[in-house]
C-alpha cells in the first residue's frame, strides 16, 4: 500500500481566530485532488499547516502520514517523510544557485537517514539533475541561477515542479501555483506536473480557478468554505464551479 495523507477532524487558529473548522481529507499516492474555494475560506492555511508554519496554531484534529501523526514531526522531518508543498510565492535566494540549493536539500536527507554518510557526490548529482531536466524539458542552464532570483513567476513555479521531482514527493502540495501565470507559463508548468504524476506521487492541486484543472485533470475535487470540505465530487464540480461560481456554496451552507 502506498503512503497515505489522512487529515482528521482538523481545527487550526491564527492568532486566535479560528480559520479551519474540523478538515477532513485522504489524499493517497497515485491520486490528484483539486482544492477550490472562495478566497478567505483556508485553502492555503491548510497548505502551510501540512508543512509546519509556525504562525498556525492547531486547535483540534489530526494529520496522519506515512502511520505518524504528522503534526508530532518538525518540518525537516515531514519533508524526508515525502510531503513536498509548492509555494504560491516562492523566496529567491541570491548567491545560492539552483542546483546547490537541490545538492543540500538531497545530502540533508542522507546525513538524517545515515550520519555517517558523505552525500551524494557531485558527477552523480549532476547526472540525476540533468535527468530530471531533459525529462522536464528544462535547460541545463537553469541550474545554474540563483534560486528564485531574477526569476519570472514561471520559472520559479518551474523550479519548484523541479525540486518537487529531485525530492521524489509521495504527496506533493501545489499552493496557488496558478497564481500570476500567463496562460503559456500556466501550460508548461502544468506538463511539468502530468509528467510527474503517477502511482508513486499523490497531488493535491490548491485552486481559486476551474482554468489550471483544464491541464492537470483531477480525479476528486473538493469545495472549502468557512473552513470546512463542503462539497466533493468528480472533475465535474469544477467545471459547475466555473460556470455558477460559488453564489450556490455560500446560499447553501452559510
Amino acid at each position: 500500500m502506498g503512503s497515505v495523507l489522512e487529515i482528521r477532524n482538523l481545527h487550526v487558529s491564527v492568532e486566535d481566530k479560528p480559520i479551519l473548522r474540523g478538515v477532513n481529507l485522504t489524499i493517497k499516492q497515485g491520486e490528484v485532488h483539486a482544492l477550490m474555494g472562495p478566497n478567505g475560506s483556508g485553502k492555503s492555511t491548510l497548505a502551510n499547516v501540512m508543512l509546519g508554519h509556525p504562525a498556525y496554531q492547531v486547535t483540534g484534529g489530526q494529520v496522519i502520514f506515512e502511520g505518524q501523526d504528522l503534526l508530532e514531526m518538525e518540518a525537516d522531518e515531514r519533508s524526508r517523510a515525502g510531503l513536498f508543498l509548492a509555494f504560491q510565492y516562492p523566496v529567491a535566494i541570491p548567491g545560492v544557485t539552483l542546483a546547490n540549493f537541490l545538492r543540500q536539500a538531497i545530502n540533508s536527507r542522507m546525513k538524517a537517514a545515515d550520519p555517517n554518510s558523505k552525500g551524494i557526490s557531485i558527477p552523480e548529482f549532476r547526472r540525476m539533475l540533468k535527468s530530471k531536466m531533459d525529462f522536464l524539458q528544462m535547460d541545463h542552464s537553469f541550474a545554474g541561477r540563483y534560486l528564485n532570483d531574477g526569476f519570472s513567476g514561471g520559472e520559479k513555479k518551474r523550479a519548484e515542479i523541479l525540486q518537487m521531482a529531485v525530492l521524489q514527493a509521495r504527496i506533493a502540495i501545489l499552493d496557488e501555483t496558478d497564481s500570476g501565470l500567463d496562460i503559456d507559463a500556466l501550460r508548461i508548468v502544468a506538463e511539468g506536473v502530468n509528467k510527474l504524476r503517477g502511482p508513486e506521487m499523490g497531488i493535491l492541486v490548491i485552486t481559486h480557478y476551474q482554468r489550471i484543472l483544464n491541464y492537470i485533470k483531477p480525479e476528486f475535487v473538493h469545495v472549502m468554505f468557512e473552513g470546512q470540505i463542503v462539497e466533493s465530487g468528480g472533475a465535474d464540480l469544477a467545471l459547475h464551479l466555473e460556470e455558477n461560481g460559488y453564489d450556490w456554496v455560500r446560499e447553501k451552507h452559510a
